[in-house]
């Protein structure tokens, strides 16, 4: 049984590690602000969650696995929520989303 556990939580280790690596290179590869705080907040979150739901897997059932479970409810109200504010002060602050990237076209 522990063979298992631990398969699983290797594969949400990895999965967490590739989200956060992707969203990494999406926060250098996007044009403007907005589509990089898009690429950082969705992989950030699930790459986060995924590497907690691994470390709930190997801890079991106990406190720890409960603290866990609460903090990872936590970040998954205040992240999309920080990136939401963070988006909202940037269009009152006068930063405006690219026309490029408003039409679809690549920005290369």
């Amino acid at each position: 049984m522990q063979i298992w556990l631990d398969g699983i939580s290797f594969v949400m280790f990895i999965g967490g590690g590739a989200f956060v690596l992707i969203g990494g290179v999406g926060v250098l590869r996007m044009p403007d602000l907005y589509t990089r705080m898009h690429a950082a907040s969705l992989t950030d979150t699930m790459g986060t969650l995924l590497i907690l739901g691994g470390v709930i897997v190997q801890a079991g059932f106990s406190l720890a696995a409960i603290k866990l479970v609460a903090i990872a409810l936590f970040l998954l109200v205040t992240g999309p929520t920080a990136t939401y504010a963070l988006a909202n002060a940037a269009l009152l602050s006068g930063v405006r989303p690219d026309a490029q990237t408003l039409d679809g076209e690549s920005a290369s």
